[in-house]
């Protein structure tokens, strides 16, 4: 691995169709810039149509001429998940990557549209919906990528099956760990399936290490915590610059194995460039994985199904 990896030394992304999550601020926006900064075509898929328009203007100043647009997706709605992948089907003949950014964090409990616990809707099942009814995209691609973003906070995780969306006992970090969790279990998984089937697409995970975004103000709905990591925000976090670096990697590097997890390199995780890092041993328990992967079908009705049409449901 080299040194002191940096958003640099991307590899030419020309030709290439990325969809990022989340993209109108913070890691989200900074992973969308530098993918158009590399030539990649990048669609900002986020909820509120005007800041993701302010985010393509921001990327287009930074990168003149840079291809980006902006299309409306609700992780916490799965009609809204079903009608961005329907219409980014319709308008990209494939896609080649799709970065699983968006999220939130330790909110007060409340309930997606759909009716789920709000972090483990919006963190897993609607990312988990969106990458299987973009399968069939994905595997139009060449060594197509799908990168799923996780925390450092998954080490805090146990997928409770028993009360899966919190509804008899709900602790706001707790189920934040769970849905990290959830996401590395996802990778996990999805590369173990998608390599049985004989397929070309790679799974990959990273996690930021403190990056200071508006994650941290608008995530909490305890005002002494959001106060906290206001000050840790100044005192230790790393800018969004450094932050999105291990998801930059995980989608660009070559000859990354599948399932490969990339973290900042120092203070423990917390800071620093990119590099290989392990996860928690309950991340690689390939049983919770395919359960998980099952409840996740039959929750959200979508069904992976590794051929040229991709997942139904």
């Amino acid at each position: 691995m080299a040194e002191q990896w940096t958003a640099k030394e991307i590899p030419d992304q020309t030709g290439r169709v990325a969809v990022v999550t989340g993209a109108n601020s913070g890691l989200g926006l900074v992973t969308a810039r530098e993918l158009a900064r590399a030539g990649a075509t990048v669609i900002v898929a986020c909820r509120n149509l005007g800041k993701g328009e302010e985010a393509v203007g921001k990327i287009r100043s930074a990168v003149p001429g840079a291809q980006a647009a902006v299309s409306e997706l609700d992780l916490a709605d799965l009609a809204s998940v079903r009608a961005f992948a329907a219409r980014t089907t319709e308008e990209h003949e494939r896609i080649d990557l799709l970065i699983n950014n968006a999220g939130v964090m330790a909110p007060p409990r409340r309930l997606t549209v759909d009716g789920f616990e709000s972090q483990l809707g919006t963190n897993h099942l609607g990312p988990f919906a969106l990458t299987g009814l973009l399968l069939g995209s994905l595997l139009a691609a060449p060594r197509p990528r799908v990168v799923t973003v996780s925390s450092e906070a998954h080490r805090m995780g146990k997928i409770n099956f028993d009360d899966l969306q919190g509804e008899r006992r709900y602790q706001h970090w707790l189920a934040y760990g769970q849905s990290k969790l959830a996401n590395l279990l996802f990778c996990f998984e999805l590369e173990r399936r998608a390599g049985v089937a004989g397929t070309d697409l790679e799974s990959m995970a990273a996690h930021p290490g403190y990056a200071a975004t508006n994650l941290q103000s608008s995530g909490p709905g305890i005002a002494a915590e959001r106060w906290a990591m206001w000050v840790a925000n100044r005192l230790i976090g790393q800018s969004a610059d450094m932050g999105a670096l291990p998801t930059l990697y995980a989608a660009t590097v070559p000859d990354l194995p599948g399932g490969t997890f990339v973290g900042p390199d120092a203070w423990g995780g917390m800071r620093g460039h990119p590099r290989v890092v392990s996860a928690s041993r309950r991340a690689y328990d390939t049983d919770a994985a395919r359960r998980l992967w099952e409840v996740s079908e039959e929750l959200t009705g979508v069904h992976y199904e590794f051929a040229a049409n991709g997942a139904v449901g």
